[in-house]
């Protein structure tokens, strides 16, 4: 191989390995954690992303986004996203529970 092919291959890899970006993009509403490398941003807080865990393009409204790096959002598409609180049911007292 000759110099310049070395250095057009080592310039293409650079530029496809190099260039990629990850992101954590949460919805401050439900507290829902997404992982992605695939981001829409909106001057108004919206984002559409494709959801690294699911494969599912999605649209929030609201967002706080993170640059993070390879690894935590490896670790993250891969975690099990935790489960929303259960939302606590008010039960009326019976006279007869006393």
């Amino acid at each position: 191989m000759t110099t310049k092919a070395i250095a057009a291959v080592c310039l293409a890899l650079l530029f496809a390995t190099g260039c990629t970006s990850y992101y954590r993009v949460t919805d401050p509403t439900t507290g829902r954690e997404y992982y992605t490398t695939q981001l829409d941003e909106k001057d108004s807080g919206a984002a559409t992303l494709k959801d690294a865990r699911t494969g599912r393009t999605v649209n929030l409204q609201n967002s706080e986004i993170a640059q993070i790096s390879k690894e935590e959002y490896e670790t993250g598409k891969v975690a099990t996203p935790p489960q929303p609180a259960a939302a606590a049911v008010k039960t009326e007292s019976s006279p007869f529970d006393q």
